[in-house]
């Protein structure tokens, strides 16, 4: 079992396309002038509002099968998703990242000052900074298992597939306590809200781990995390 709980000292790089696509821009929108040069101008300034976190866990998988995964220390996730996956696992690693309360904050009083697109493009910024330390932490993760002579899966968050964002709670609770001051609302969503929890398998090199994709097999059009699942 390894736990984390670490300021991250790396410079976040803002990918542009990705927050044109937050933003609702299709790939071959040509941006206006004013609108490239905010992006830009926020991008480049954004460090100064982020305060970027993570913490992780790694427990043995006891077993699982149906819609049921049975994990280390009396953790239960409910999702057939999961399940299938954690079959293949002999760990899972539970994580936690966040940028912090200070771009959401400043988001927010652009919001009330009536500068929409100003509060809109830096709430895209902080959408992506958010994955960008998701990937950091998950990066992370697969260097530990590869150590180990294993491979990590894609990662998988609640709210997703059939993975109920109640289980929010298992996951919090899984991190004994390491929960980079955030805290869940009555509906298990996150605040600061660009956070990011969730798991990814550990397993062996001759498992269906690392090209696990329920994406794959979906025929759901409109979810939002298909655009992760289908790399």
């Amino acid at each position: 079992m390894f736990v984390a709980d670490d300021r991250v000292d790396v410079d976040i790089e803002i990918d542009k396309k990705q927050v044109c696509h937050y933003i609702g821009y299709e790939d071959n929108h040509k941006l206006s002038a004013r609108i490239s040069s905010l992006i830009d101008d926020y991008a480049e300034h954004a460090h100064h509002l982020i305060n970027p976190l993570y913490s992780y866990i790694i427990k043995d998988v006891e077993w699982a099968r149906g819609s049921i995964a049975f994990i280390e220390d009396s953790i239960i996730f409910q999702s057939r998703i999961i399940a299938q996956l954690l079959e293949h696992c002999h760990q899972v690693a539970i994580f936690l990242v966040t940028i912090g309360k200070y771009l959401g904050e400043t988001t927010s009083q652009l919001a009330r000052d009536g500068l929409i697109l100003q509060a809109t493009v830096l709430d895209a910024i902080g959408s992506d900074a958010v994955e960008r330390l998701a990937d950091f932490a998950q990066d992370k993760i697969k260097e530990i298992a590869e150590a180990q002579g294993l491979v990590t899966s894609r990662r998988f968050s609640p709210g997703y597939c059939d993975w109920n964002i109640g289980q929010q709670r298992m996951l919090f609770y899984a991190l004994t306590g390491n929960t980079l001051g955030i805290r869940l609302t009555g509906e298990c969503l996150m605040i600061p809200q660009k956070s990011i929890s969730g798991i990814i398998g550990i397993g062996p090199p001759n498992g269906n781990v690392e090209n696990y994709n329920p994406c794959k097999t979906c025929n759901k059009q409109d979810c939002p995390g298909k655009r992760y699942c289908q790399g």
